[in-house]
Protein backbone atom coordinates (compact mmCIF):
# COMPACT_ATOMS: atom_id res chain seq x y z
CA UNK A 1 0.00 0.00 0.00
CA UNK A 2 1.60 3.65 -0.99
CA UNK A 3 -0.27 5.58 1.14
CA UNK A 4 -1.87 4.85 4.88
CA UNK A 5 -1.45 2.96 8.20
CA UNK A 6 -1.03 -0.93 7.48
CA UNK A 7 -3.54 -1.87 10.18
CA UNK A 8 -6.11 0.13 7.81
CA UNK A 9 -6.09 -2.19 4.48
CA UNK A 10 -8.48 -3.07 2.98
CA UNK A 11 -7.87 -6.52 4.08
CA UNK A 12 -8.16 -6.05 7.66
CA UNK A 13 -10.95 -3.79 7.52
CA UNK A 14 -12.75 -6.38 6.14
CA UNK A 15 -12.84 -8.93 8.76
CA UNK A 16 -13.28 -7.02 11.52
CA UNK A 17 -16.97 -5.45 12.64
CA UNK A 18 -18.95 -2.04 12.05
CA UNK A 19 -18.60 -1.44 15.60
CA UNK A 20 -14.54 -2.21 15.46
CA UNK A 21 -14.46 0.22 12.66
CA UNK A 22 -16.34 2.72 13.96
CA UNK A 23 -14.07 2.77 16.80
CA UNK A 24 -11.39 3.22 13.99
CA UNK A 25 -13.14 5.58 12.40
CA UNK A 26 -13.36 7.41 15.77
CA UNK A 27 -9.42 7.47 16.86
CA UNK A 28 -8.30 8.60 12.97
CA UNK A 29 -10.68 11.62 12.78
CA UNK A 30 -9.56 12.50 16.35
CA UNK A 31 -5.82 12.22 15.04
CA UNK A 32 -6.94 13.93 12.05
CA UNK A 33 -8.11 17.00 13.87
CA UNK A 34 -5.18 16.98 15.84
CA UNK A 35 -2.96 17.03 12.82
CA UNK A 36 -4.75 19.31 11.49
CA UNK A 37 -4.14 21.75 14.43
CA UNK A 38 -0.69 21.62 14.54
CA UNK A 39 -0.27 22.22 10.91
CA UNK A 40 -2.21 25.85 11.28
CA UNK A 41 0.27 26.39 14.25
CA UNK A 42 3.08 25.11 12.52
CA UNK A 43 4.06 22.69 14.70
CA UNK A 44 3.48 19.39 11.94
CA UNK A 45 6.56 17.65 11.49
CA UNK A 46 5.42 15.00 9.12
CA UNK A 47 3.24 16.47 6.45
CA UNK A 48 2.63 13.18 4.57
CA UNK A 49 0.89 11.81 7.89
CA UNK A 50 -2.29 13.93 7.09
CA UNK A 51 -2.87 12.37 3.56
CA UNK A 52 -2.24 8.83 5.49
CA UNK A 53 -5.30 9.28 7.96
CA UNK A 54 -7.43 10.87 5.49
CA UNK A 55 -7.11 8.26 3.05
CA UNK A 56 -7.76 5.74 6.27
CA UNK A 57 -10.85 7.36 7.10
CA UNK A 58 -12.12 7.02 3.35
CA UNK A 59 -11.63 3.85 3.64
CA UNK A 60 -13.15 2.66 6.41
CA UNK A 61 -15.99 4.94 5.28
CA UNK A 62 -15.79 3.12 2.15
CA UNK A 63 -15.77 -0.66 3.61
CA UNK A 64 -19.11 0.77 5.86
CA UNK A 65 -20.99 1.57 2.79
CA UNK A 66 -20.06 -1.58 1.14
CA UNK A 67 -21.86 -3.45 3.50
CA UNK A 68 -24.37 -1.14 3.92
CA UNK A 69 -25.37 -1.87 -0.07
CA UNK A 70 -24.73 -5.32 0.23
CA UNK A 71 -21.80 -5.20 -1.71
CA UNK A 72 -19.23 -7.02 0.69
CA UNK A 73 -20.43 -9.02 4.13
CA UNK A 74 -19.86 -8.71 7.31
CA UNK A 75 -17.49 -11.45 9.28
CA UNK A 76 -20.47 -13.12 11.27
CA UNK A 77 -22.91 -13.09 8.13
CA UNK A 78 -20.20 -14.64 6.09
CA UNK A 79 -19.66 -17.52 8.60
CA UNK A 80 -23.14 -17.92 9.01
CA UNK A 81 -23.99 -18.75 5.38
CA UNK A 82 -20.86 -21.34 5.40
CA UNK A 83 -22.60 -22.81 8.33
CA UNK A 84 -26.52 -23.38 6.18
CA UNK A 85 -24.55 -24.81 3.67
Amino acid sequence: MSVGTADYTIKNLNEKTNDEIEGFLKKSKEELFNLRFQNATGQLDNSARLKAVKRDVARMYTVLRERELGISQTPEASATKTEEK
